[in-house]
């Protein structure tokens, strides 16, 4: 089997002087190609933060993720590339600066940035973007980080808070659900869910809330989703439990016309990021810290 060699990147775009988007497309001096910002995945490092990264390091453009877009693989020799790719805007930059890697940046209309790019992938890559909604909303539906064993724990279960290794979960996922900008916070009113989003809370200044409707116990199903249903279009993270999870991102999918995926639970710390806009949910993914 071949060797996959991972890498991330995006689809940087922002609003154009006419009616329709702009987009970023570099130029590399080693191999003389235009392209779209991408490199690969550091050991150790999630496929969000390398996202992030290279979009920073090639173009000097602080980036927020947008909706997922498809993985492009393609042969290098040997050897197979697997990249990653999302929609993103920037939310800060500073001047670009020309280097080894990356000499020229440009900001093009769509017509001219097809006809710019070096590589076929790209090119449907781009259509593929434009073939969607070029601004989404993320709903993000996470699971507690790990808290130890409920049958160890003495005290009232809604204290319960995180061990060791959840603390180390919900440190990490303060870093990786940044890379989705500015989120409204809302937690299950337990302390395991709250400590898992204090991190990222602190990170953003943000206010953390608490609905009974993602508390385990305190409500039904019908009204978990009609609640979550509520924040479409607002870019919001909701921390809730494993019991309440399944209901939460199949009920969605019902509501919205999709298709509810095979397993729709979560492991502890992991997270749904359903890319939503009035009507209709043009992404869903799933990550783990």
């Amino acid at each position: 089997m071949a060797e996959v060699v991972h890498a991330a990147g995006a689809v940087l775009w922002r609003d154009g002087p006419g009616q329709g988007p702009e987009f970023a497309v570099i130029h590399r001096p080693r191999y003389d190609d235009w392209s779209f910002p991408k490199g690969k995945v550091d050991p150790g490092e999630h496929v969000l933060r390398a996202a992030v990264r290279e979009i920073e390091e090639e173009t000097g453009i602080v980036a927020r993720l947008g909706r997922r877009l498809p993985t492009s693989r393609y042969p290098i020799g040997a050897r197979t590339k697997q990249v990653d790719y999302w929609a993103a805007r920037p939310v800060t930059s500073s001047a670009f600066a020309p280097n080894d890697e990356v000499d020229e940046l440009v900001w093009l209309p769509a017509a001219e940035a097809e006809a710019r790019l070096s590589y076929r992938h790209d090119i449907d890559l781009l259509q593929e973007f434009l073939r969607g909604p070029s601004r989404t909303s993320p709903l993000i539906i996470l699971r507690h980080a790990s808290a130890g064993e409920k049958t160890a724990w003495r005290e009232a279960d809604s204290l319960r808070p995180l061990d060791a290794a959840g603390r180390r979960e919900a440190a990490a996922l303060a870093g990786l659900l940044h890379a989705y900008g500015p989120l409204r916070v809302i937690s299950s009113a337990t302390a395991r869910c709250l400590e898992t989003v204090l991190p990222y809370a602190r990170l953003t200044r943000a206010s953390i809330g608490t609905d009974a409707a993602f508390t385990v116990g305190d409500t039904g199903p019908e009204a978990s989703v009609e609640r979550l249903l509520s924040l479409a279009g607002t870019p919001a993270l909701v921390c809730t439990h494993g019991e309440i999870v399944s209901e939460l991102v199949s009920g969605l999918c019902k509501q919205l016309g999709e298709k509810v995926p095979d397993d729709p639970g979560l492991r502890k710390a992991e997270f749904w990021v359903a890319h939503l806009t009035d009507s209709s949910m043009p992404a869903l993914e799933r990550h783990s810290p």
